[in-house]
């Protein structure tokens, strides 16, 4: 989770006047998960849950909800089989809200993170099989981090055998692949570590790593 990730949802907790705790994960003892199995998802949610189960019980909790929305289903999520499992509550997805619905909803409620573009773990990055590491995290988050200084929001950064897959909007390919912005996004992604940056011509889409399954 990018540091930028966690002090937006400080910030949000704070002028909202939520009570905000953060939970300690570890997700790189999990055996296997390194290696970023098909199945990845479910092992990372098993592991976040559970953390979250113990410090919800020790302050006197129950019940625990996640975010999941009714657009969620329509993509290969295997963390949706931990949340069934742990028998933690899906609230948005059952009262039948899609993203669009939930965005109206926020903004209606005037919100400040109705708008904010939509977000996934950075270990979506990477092709089911390749080796995970902090390392390879960091790249991926410094490459997105140097992309939104540019003025792209929606933005996806793909690790695939040392080269930088860039995502953007549909219609902000025209401007990422002009000349001065090209030059402007090479040197720093290669200084990261990449080896080669490249540009995706379909754009941004979620789940874009679930498309070889």
């Amino acid at each position: 989770m990018p540091a930028r990730e966690i002090a937006e949802t400080q910030k949000f907790c704070l002028d909202e006047g939520i009570h905000h705790i953060i939970v300690d994960t570890q997700e790189f003892e999990i055996e296997g998960f390194d290696h970023n199995p098909p199945n990845r998802c479910y092992l990372c949610k098993k592991e976040i849950f559970s953390r979250i189960m113990n410090a919800a019980s020790e302050r006197g909790f129950t019940v625990l909800a996640e975010g999941s929305n009714l657009d969620d289903k329509g993509d290969y999520r295997p963390g949706s089989q931990a949340v069934a499992e742990m028998g933690v509550l899906s609230p948005l997805c059952e009262a039948g809200l899609t993203k669009a619905d939930i965005r109206a909803l926020a903004k209606e409620r005037g919100l400040s993170a109705w708008d904010k573009p939509a977000f996934a773990c950075l270990n979506t990055r990477f092709a089911y099989g390749d080796l995970l590491t902090p390392e390879r995290l960091a790249m991926v988050d410094g490459a997105e981090e140097a992309l939104q200084g540019l003025g792209f929001a929606q933005v996806r950064v793909r690790y695939q055998d040392g080269t930088a897959r860039i995502e953007v909007a549909p219609d902000e390919i025209a401007r990422i692949a002009q000349p001065a912005v090209r030059d402007q996004i090479v040197g720093p992604l290669k200084a990261l570590g990449f080896d080669y940056v490249s540009l995706d011509l379909q754009g941004y889409r979620t789940g874009s790593m679930n498309e070889t399954l």
